[in-house]
């Protein structure tokens, strides 16, 4: 019988451990065998909570996206009530350092490509656009009229998928400085 409380701290390992392994091997080649060894548990262990590989990838996703919501609540508390401010806010919670680790960029890729065959995932995928479209347009729309905050929403969304996307495609590390002032820079381009 597992120990009482031992669930989440056992989740919380297997989920570094899936971050570790597809950071090391890429998504294909990590196995069930190679997560659980890392995490050092039996498979049995990520079947019963995650039912196989895809159920821990989606768990893996869910922490991530949990991650990037609460750096976005808390780049907006830290910054002004303004929506410039707010916008950047969310520009830097996508940059921010557990967005950007070479692990969680791994296993974003992976993600993203897994979720154009798997239903789950582009469901979670789904979620994560109407987030970032919801939040930067309600911010365009307290200065823009409608179809310009959509233009907007449209392209800070673009710019910051594209560094972001470009960003994790290279073996160096991430110049976060460039894609920040260039949305920084559309931004304020928006609001003249």
């Amino acid at each position: 019988m597992p120990k009482v409380g031992m669930q989440p701290i056992r989740r919380q390992q297997l989920i570094d451990a899936t971050l570790a392994a597809v950071n090391e091997l890429g998504f294909a080649e990590t196995s069930i065998q190679q997560i659980a060894q890392r995490a050092g548990v039996s498979t049995g262990i990520i079947s019963h909570y995650f039912k196989g590989k895809n159920g821990l990838i989606e768990a893996t996703m869910r922490y991530l996206l949990q991650q990037l919501t609460q750096t976005v609540q808390q780049k907006k508390a830290e910054m002004g009530d303004q929506p410039e401010d707010r916008l950047m806010a969310i520009v830097h919670a996508n940059f921010s350092t557990p967005q950007t680790d070479h692990a969680a960029m791994k296993v974003w890729l992976a993600f993203w490509a897994n979720s154009l065959h798997q239903p789950e995932l582009h469901r979670l995928q789904q979620i994560n656009h109407h987030r970032l479209h919801s939040n930067l347009k309600f911010e365009f729309m307290k200065v823009l009229d409608p179809h310009r905050a959509e233009q907007a929403t449209q392209a800070l969304a673009a710019l910051i998928d594209g560094f972001w996307l470009r960003g994790a495609l290279m073996n160096d590390e991430m110049n976060l400085s460039l894609p920040i002032d260039i949305c920084r820079t559309f931004i304020q381009k928006q609001f003249e």
